[in-house]
């Protein structure tokens, strides 16, 4: 978090947080809800209305900077002394995969930070990837699906795209012997299939956060 962030803080502790101002959606884009309807469609039964883009790169950077998660699962970004929770269209990070100079593949987060360690993957039943990492939840971002599965390799050497491809109903859970940066994690990471719906109460977060 940047160092003027924190020090807005502590000069001023007691700003009231705000709500349905921003919105992060499922391809990790930034949006503003200018009449702080993000969490409109929650009265209405309708779905969520999309905001407006966000264009500024200085303003896209200070979000990113400065975007935590507190202990009750809510995501916000810390402008100056002042939170602003955060609408989750699909998890707190949208994760990307990225290619180092020595053609090792990596998982980066929407806002650029290294997801060196994935705990626990997590396949839903609408074929979404998730992901407990060490930055925090997220999903892999769709383009970036097919990589990330066929590099994900079982204890019997079989790659999860592959297992899908020949097994679609198998429920798992799956041992994940190998994974990203080339590092092995035998008996250590797991990849279970879970409905879509128990995602967010598997992996902690809210997509809705409230008062």
């Amino acid at each position: 978090m940047d160092k003027q962030v924190l020090a807005a803080m502590a000069r001023w502790p007691d700003v009231p947080d705000v709500f349905g101002w921003l919105s992060l959606t499922r391809q990790g884009k930034w949006r503003l809800h200018p009449n702080a309807d993000a969490l409109a469609h929650l009265a209405r039964d309708s779905g969520p209305l999309p905001g407006e883009p966000i264009t500024s790169h200085t303003i896209l950077n200070f979000i990113n900077k400065n975007y935590e998660g507190d202990a009750q699962g809510r995501w916000y970004f810390q402008n100056g002394p002042q939170r602003v929770f955060v609408r989750l269209d699909a998890a707190p990070h949208i994760l990307h995969t990225v290619t180092d100079t020595q053609g090792t593949l990596g998982l980066h987060t929407h806002n650029g930070l290294n997801a060196a360690h994935v705990h626990e993957w997590l396949l839903a039943d609408d074929g979404s990837l998730y992901a407990r990492t060490d930055q925090g939840p997220g999903i892999v971002n769709g383009r970036d699906l097919e990589a990330v599965l066929t590099l994900l390799t079982t204890k019997d050497d079989t790659n999860m795209l592959d297992l899908l491809a020949h097994t679609p109903d198998a429920t798992g859970p799956f041992v994940i012997t190998q994974g990203f940066h080339g590092d092995t994690h035998p008996a250590k990471t797991i990849l279970r299939r879970c409905p879509a719906t128990d995602i967010a109460t598997i992996l902690g977060f809210q997509h809705n956060p409230q008062p």
